[in-house]
């Protein structure tokens, strides 16, 4: 069966707003008809190796084309975010009303705390285990709340802002490889990450490609789709027997996101 993925039309997507350093600088600086003409060559790279279903975008949402950020989905049942900053918040009636509408079971967090869905919550292929990161836009008590339909889950810190969500620093291979940017953990962060994952499956990334969030790709079987990849990077993935797909997205970047941003794996 056919991965299927959710995305947002660009229409309306601009900086209006500063909730994470990569807007500070950006802010009205987007080029509208090249974000679009970008999106359109993601979603038409993406359609060739997966089903993507549409939500309708919202005049005064910008942000809503990143559709990771909407919540989580496991089988037919969706955990919906909690945005930390109230400039994100409306979207969240948004998302809600379009997983009811197309038959999902909404389970909500059972206290109020912040949860920016797959931004920050990672399931390993061929898992039952999900990763989830908190520091900046998720809230660490999350984990205890999403072991309702994630028994297996395991908390990674953030701490460094250019890197707010967990799919900007963090991607799981379904070859059983980790790539990462390390210095976007803590510590501890980081000795976790090596305790699960062999040396020889650790993918550690360089700032060249960290920056450019190479991490934050969006994977289809053997399939991935990213942003950036230094020529080094796709050789590291190539030689594992993935093919990397370069559909670069430098627009959305302006607001913090990639590729992986701009979708939610359904």
């Amino acid at each position: 069966m056919k991965s299927r993925f959710l995305m947002c039309p660009p229409d309306y997507f601009d900086v209006e707003y500063n909730i994470n350093p990569w807007m500070t600088d950006n802010l009205g600086r987007v080029d509208s008809e090249r974000a679009k003409s970008q999106w359109h060559n993601l979603f038409e790279t993406l359609s060739k190796y997966a089903e993507i279903e549409l939500l309708e975008p919202q005049l005064h949402l910008p942000d809503m084309v990143f559709t990771a950020n909407a919540g989580l989905v496991k089988g037919n049942s969706f955990i919906p975010s909690r945005f930390q900053y109230p400039e994100r918040q409306p979207e969240e009636a948004h998302f809600r009303e379009w997983f009811l509408s197309n038959g999902y079971y909404l389970v909500d967090l059972a206290s109020p705390v912040s949860f920016e869905g797959e931004g920050d919550a990672l399931l390993q292929p061929n898992n039952d285990l999900l990763w989830m990161g908190y520091g900046f836009r998720t809230d660490p008590q999350t984990r205890e709340l999403i072991k309702v339909l994630f028994p297996q889950c395991i908390a990674l810190q953030l701490v460094d802002p250019r890197f707010y969500h967990l799919d900007t620093c963090f991607c799981l291979l379904p070859g059983g490889q980790i790539m990462y940017f390390p210095q976007a953990f803590s510590q501890e962060s980081r000795q976790t990450i090596e305790a699960h994952f062999a040396i020889e499956d650790r993918i550690e990334i360089d700032a060249e490609d960290g920056l450019y969030f190479a991490c934050n790709t969006v994977v289809v079987e053997n399939n991935l789709i990213l942003n950036h990849a230094s020529p080094a990077l796709i050789h590291r993935l190539e030689s594992l027997g993935y093919k990397a797909i370069l559909t670069p997205v430098d627009e959305f970047l302006k607001a913090g996101g990639g590729t992986k941003c701009l979708v939610l794996c359904l």
